[in-house]
């Protein structure tokens, strides 16, 4: 089972393949062959998981490649807990968002290319975490940043698309150029690129010291670039000029998460330097706060979210900087469920009334009861209410902050700013009268292939942190420690806290937005 794991990415590309050179005629063939491709591989990634918890411990299957002397390159798969979660992240937020797209993109003249362009994205980020070494995990990330080009660009006669296209594309390179350096690097020091290898070189000494330090910096600059990290963040926002299941896909569990993935997978390695691991930190959180200050002000649905987006990945930054592994992985998978569930909210609602414009809605909740109540339920997990999802990976997030009051502090305020702001998008956009009653006259409900996986992703926006509840047997930190932490402990103080003020943000953003009893 583990050994053929191969097979996950293998069958999007397949579904690649076949749409490019054979059915690209037939709309409906090409996208019954996508999304049967990626639920192929969600099923595959079930049976992974629990062979992995009854295992305990990593698998690694490969062959060589290239041999250079006494350097060989290596094709191969390293499944581990952080392996087969991100396989099932990937692999339900792809299935939610290709059977979504039927709907959000009917009618596109160029649909069997965007179901195309949506198997090779998929396949490329398959690819890149199963990856063993960081030559292959190199190769995934840049097929990553071509897919993400073409479905940025998708609707590349307006100039605004095909822009942020090259926007995204060209400051992602950049980033990407410090990240081969720090593979050169480490290549120097340890003569080969193999996870396991280099991480035991690391713990031995043999890689150590300055060096250690600038291949950490240098790789970090790779993830600087994906995760839309400052000061290479100013792609994301206009990369919300693809079609929003699209936002969805590359903005909540994928794309951006691989520049995540990337820092927990060489966690070894910024641990090994106290230097790397604090520019880590405070990069993390000084985009977290940015991002955070910047969404409260914006009136277009869309970038409410992508700075939404920045800011939480900030988080997860900030939280492996400080050595939360556990916490930055763990809302790494939460924060994938509510965010695609907010952006596909955000593509029914502007499917409705055609505008992104958060003055020109109000009142949808009559017209949109599943959409609104989905919107709802996702924006509450984000908050940090207790018990959705995101109040488990939350209150993770701050306990890993314990003993840095500059960076605990900053997190609470990131936490009121986030839920004062994703309640103002909530009540601008479905309370109150309607601000442009002949955008509100047309809006209706989503069709049931779009309504459908709004409330899959919301009932795990509700339900998949409960994994991380720490007195349960099998929890997240017994998950992806091995079984070393039975029982981590639980901050009742520290998430009395950061739940209060949750509520707070969102009690701000009721009287400012709801009842309308302080001015905005």
């Amino acid at each position: 089972m583990l050994q053929n794991a191969w097979i996950i990415p293998a069958l999007p590309l397949t579904a690649f393949v076949l749409i490019v050179f054979f059915t690209h005629r037939h709309r409906a063939l090409s996208a019954g062959i996508s999304i049967a491709a990626i639920i192929g591989g969600f099923a595959y990634s079930i049976p992974v998981l629990f062979r992995l918890i009854a295992d305990h411990g990593p698998h690694e299957y490969f062959f060589n490649w290239l041999e250079f002397g006494s350097f060989n390159l290596e094709i191969g798969l390293l499944i581990d807990p952080l392996t087969a979660v991100m396989l099932l992240v990937v692999t339900i937020v792809s299935s939610c968002v290709q059977i979504y797209s039927l709907g959000y993109m009917h009618g596109d003249s160029r649909y069997s290319r965007y179901f195309a362009y949506l198997s090779l994205f998929t396949f490329s980020m398959l690819g890149l975490v199963l990856s063993n070494n960081f030559a292959m995990i190199f190769i995934f990330w840049e097929l990553v940043g071509l897919t993400s080009y073409l479905l940025i660009g998708f609707w590349f006669e307006k100039k605004s698309a095909s822009d942020a296209g090259k926007k995204a594309f060209i400051t992602t390179r950049t980033g990407d150029l410090g990240f081969i350096v720090g593979i050169l690097i480490t290549l120097y020091a340890c003569g080969t690129l193999n996870f396991g290898e280099v991480f035991t070189k690391i713990e031995t000494g043999v890689f150590a010291g300055g060096l250690v330090t600038a291949a950490a910096i240098f790789i970090f600059a790779g993830a600087v670039g994906k995760s839309a990290q400052f000061p290479l963040h100013v792609w994301l926002p206009d990369a919300m000029e693809g079609p929003t299941p699209v936002s969805a896909l590359i903005h909540a569990a994928t794309m951006v998460a691989a520049g995540v993935y990337l820092v927990a997978r060489g966690m070894t390695i910024f641990m090994a330097s106290d230097t790397a691991a604090l520019v880590v930190a405070i990069i993390g959180i000084t985009t977290s706060f940015m991002a955070a200050s910047i969404a409260l002000v914006q009136i277009d649905i869309k970038r409410v979210l992508a700075y939404s987006t920045v800011s939480q990945l900030g988080y997860m930054i900030m939280a492996l900087g400080l050595g939360g592994y556990g916490a930055g992985t763990f809302h790494l998978m939460t924060h994938a469920f509510f965010k695609s569930l907010l952006f596909l909210c955000a593509g029914s609602v502007i499917h409705a009334v055609h505008t992104n414009d958060m003055l020109e809605m109000g009142g949808l909740s009559k017209k949109m009861k599943i959409t609104a109540a989905t919107m709802f339920i996702a924006s509450f997990s984000i908050a940090g209410i207790f018990p959705l999802s995101g109040f488990w990976s939350k209150d993770e997030i701050v306990a890993s902050t314990i003993g840095h009051p500059i960076f605990m502090v900053l997190t609470l305020l990131v936490a009121f700013m986030t839920a004062f702001y994703m309640f103002r998008l909530c009540f601008l956009t479905f309370t109150g009268a309607p601000r442009d009653q002949e955008k509100f006259d047309h809006a209706h409900e989503s069709p049931k292939t779009m309504t459908y996986p709004l409330m899959f992703l919301a009932f795990l926006a509700v339900f998949a942190g409960w994994v991380g509840i720490p007195w349960l047997p099998h929890s997240w930190s017994s998950f992806v420690y091995y079984g070393e932490v039975e029982h981590a402990s639980f901050h009742f103080g520290l998430a009395g806290i950061s739940l209060a003020i949750g509520l707070s943000g969102i009690g701000l953003a009721y009287l400012m937005y709801y009842k309308k009893s302080i001015s905005a």
